[in-house]
């Protein structure tokens, strides 16, 4: 039975309904940890490291996709619950058609001046070589990467989050397919991981842009549009916090690549980026659940239904809850088998990413609540609150963490960081949950 942004949401239909988009986002997380894989086993330390140093500033450029997938979406989907459903269309094609603009603009930029940034960042040598190398070949295909976050949150708010895994999948299987045939067959070394995540992130973006641009059986389509510079300052607010989330990571990735140099050394960052391949595909089911949910709020937010808006918050942290604990468990149990996958051939550097992640395994405990929260107050409109949630979780309190434990406790001061940067970002949600209750009503 097809389920409808209008129906009642009890735990079954959650998470029937949030689970396209759980997948997703770890389908699309893979890409990464596919390319690191094949570039650590069959390419080196060198460039596996390399990789892992210049991804967070190609996914500063690529956060575009979430700011306009987030924040559309929640306006189109709280159009719809007030029972607009053409203009929902007219948004829809016109947050499409500014976000595919804005992808080409900055992928061209991005790839005249990645050398100098990677420069910037502390590169140098082979390192700087490798990162430019594969920084451009991705860059190319940027403008389909935001295309497909972006659809990622529009396939749900079109109640197709179906058809938007079957997409996403398709994609992930791409460049499996192709980083096994380019790396370890035909042995194209960086540019062939490069050129296998361009392509699986073409069939992710470009796919979606030919289903929605046909006759369909969704709720949105792509259409003729006017420039509604009202509406896309609102989305680009309201997703300012998602946005915000991805650029501040990225920037976060930057400074403790940079502080695990000064006292790891180039094991440090192939060790943190093993860490990172594990974080993006456990945060990613925090973060597919809260984009899943996020136009169920904001529909019932549009159409008033109050008691349905609480329930769908009490059901989502009680599910956050049990995701946490799973997580950790998970995390600490898989530690060793995931480290060897990437990093068995060096044993120095095998050890060092264990007890970095028996450290980093606790933050899952405390990262799934402030995702959510800061999605909930997306969807209901308030991207201020979102923004902030997001910007003290993601930066704040990562970077003031960052600087100052490995002061005391060295290496493992940083592993500890991440840890008590996401409890901080939890007690704040919990806070602004508490206090924002009676505006809203849940």
């Amino acid at each position: 039975m097809k389920i409808q942004l209008s129906d009642h949401f009890d735990y079954k239909k959650l998470l029937r309904f949030t689970l396209p988009s759980i997948v997703m986002m770890i389908f699309t997380s893979i890409y990464g940890v596919v390319d690191g894989f094949f570039v650590s086993n069959f390419v080196g330390k060198t460039p596996f490291a390399a990789v892992n140093f210049i991804m967070p500033f190609l996914m500063i450029l690529g956060a575009i996709g979430f700011m306009f997938g987030t924040g559309g979406s929640a306006i189109i989907a709280i159009t719809m619950g007030a029972g607009e459903h053409e203009k929902a269309k007219r948004l829809f094609s016109m947050f499409v058609y500014v976000s595919l603009v804005c992808g080409a603009v900055i992928g061209v930029l991005g790839i005249l001046f990645i050398r100098p940034v990677a420069v910037l960042l502390g590169a140098d040598g082979i390192m700087l070589d490798n990162c430019v190398l594969y920084g451009r070949v991705i860059l190319i295909s940027l403008p389909a990467f935001i295309l497909q976050y972006e659809f990622q949150s529009f396939f749900i708010t079109a109640e197709k989050p179906q058809l938007g895994l079957a997409v996403t999948v398709a994609a992930g299987v791409t460049n499996m397919v192709l980083d096994a045939l380019f790396v370890a067959v035909f042995r194209w070394g960086l540019v062939g991981a490069a050129a296998a995540t361009a392509f699986s992130q073409a069939v992710g973006g470009i796919v979606p842009l030919i289903y929605f641009g046909r006759p369909n059986s969704s709720l949105l389509r792509l259409s003729r549009t006017g420039f509604d510079g009202s509406a896309l300052l609102k989305a680009c607010t309201n997703g300012s916090s998602e946005m915000m989330s991805n650029i501040s990571m990225s920037i976060v990735s930057m400074l403790y690549n940079a502080q695990l140099m000064k006292y790891a050394g180039e094991d440090g960052v192939a060790a943190y980026g093993v860490l990172m391949y594990v974080n993006m595909i456990f945060l990613a089911a925090f973060i597919g659940y809260s984009v899943g949910v996020a136009p169920v709020i904001g529909y019932h937010y549009g159409a008033g239904n109050h008691e349905e808006l609480k329930g769908l918050l009490k059901r989502s942290l009680v599910l956050t809850g049990i995701f946490s604990v799973g997580m950790l468990a998970l995390a600490e149990g898989l530690a060793r088998p995931l480290s060897m996958i990437f990093v068995g051939y060096d044993r120095e550097l095998l050890n060092l990413t264990l007890k970095g992640f028996w450290i980093y395994s606790f933050s899952f405990l405390f990262a799934g609540i402030a995702i959510y929260g800061s999605s909930f107050f997306t969807a209901l409109g308030n991207g201020l609150v979102s923004a902030l949630i997001s910007f003290l979780r993601t930066l704040v309190f990562q970077v003031a963490a960052v600087l100052i434990f490995p002061m005391v406790w060295g290496i493992d001061g940083i592993w500890i960081s991440i840890v008590a940067a996401e409890l901080m970002a939890a007690l704040v949600t919990a806070l602004f949950l508490i206090g924002k209750r009676k505006k809203y009503r849940y």
